[in-house]
């Protein structure tokens, strides 16, 4: 008995301690609440909403919201509770597979730059300030604009103009870390550059990059939404929010719910990254 009362006194001094965390840490506690929820209604939309976000009935157009359709219906007569929730599920591929690929192209990129040095540094570092030259939804445009319209060309083109932000970052934190003695240490040991670099500097690098992915990630849904609501990014019926603001902004004087709740789902997606990303920021901060 006096075993199992001592399990149970340790499972919930580990469970205050982790409330006691999450209390410390607000930022984290909020924004990955926020960010989970979307995620888990995306990933279970099928389950959340009995709709089909594509089924049209055009006897019942421009509802206002009510018990069967909770956010009301578009122009085509489609459930928009539906479409915001499936549209969740682009978002998220947007977020993984944009950051991803940025990640996977910055980070090698800077850190080859940093630990390469001269002119490698110098011929790197002068093609991301090109990329830097232009605005980013700018350069997203002209690139969409170049290869049409669709999400995967909406993909390549969000990941370009986020590959110089982590490739300059990582090329900072190389330059750093590859000063501090365990480094130079491994160096005079006559370690491997592939061995220095997975185990000495990615390895303290990974803590600056989370938290710029997540702040990227509130970029991405912006860039995206912005580029799909001129017509270049996501194309109808897909229920992309940035696509159904689109739609919607021709029915402002009839329905406002059309566009409203696909920008409160954006709103409140960017909200969730960013402050999820500053918890991060404060949290890894060896300073604070």
């Amino acid at each position: 008995m006096s075993i199992l009362t001592a399990v149970h006194a340790r499972k919930k001094s580990r469970t205050a301690l982790l409330f006691r965390w999450l209390w410390r840490h607000p930022g984290i506690t909020f924004g990955g609440v926020m960010i989970a929820a979307i995620v888990l209604l995306g990933l279970f939309a099928p389950w959340v909403s009995a709709q089909d976000p594509y089924n049209q009935d055009l006897l019942n157009t421009l509802l206002p919201p009510s018990a069967d359709h909770f956010f009301g219906t578009d122009d085509y007569g489609r459930d928009i509770f539906a479409r915001v929730i499936y549209g969740a599920r682009i978002s998220i591929i947007e977020v993984v597979l944009s950051v991803g690929l940025a990640m996977l192209v910055g980070i090698p990129l800077g850190v080859l730059s940093g630990m390469a040095g001269r002119y490698i540094d110098m011929v790197i570092m002068w093609v991301m300030d090109m990329l830097f030259a232009f605005p980013g939804i700018v350069l997203a445009i002209l690139v969409v604009s170049i290869l049409g319209g669709g999400l995967a060309n909406l993909l390549i083109a969000i990941s370009l103009f986020a590959i110089p932000v982590y490739a300059r970052l990582s090329r900072n934190l190389t330059l750093g870390l590859k000063r501090m003695e365990y480094v130079e240490a491994a160096q005079a040991l006559g370690l491997s550059w592939y061995r220095i670099v997975v185990h000495y500097i990615l390895r303290n690098a990974i803590g600056p990059i989370i938290v710029q992915s997540t702040l990227t990630a509130g970029t991405v849904i912006l860039a995206a939404a912005s580029l799909s609501f001129l017509g270049l990014g996501v194309q109808p019926p897909m229920p992309e929010w940035g696509t159904m603001m689109s739609d919607g902004r021709n029915f402002l004087g009839i329905n406002i719910y059309l566009s409203l709740f696909p920008g409160l789902a954006i709103m409140l997606t960017v909200l969730g990254f960013n402050v999820l990303g500053d918890g991060l920021r404060d949290l890894l901060d060896k300073r604070s």
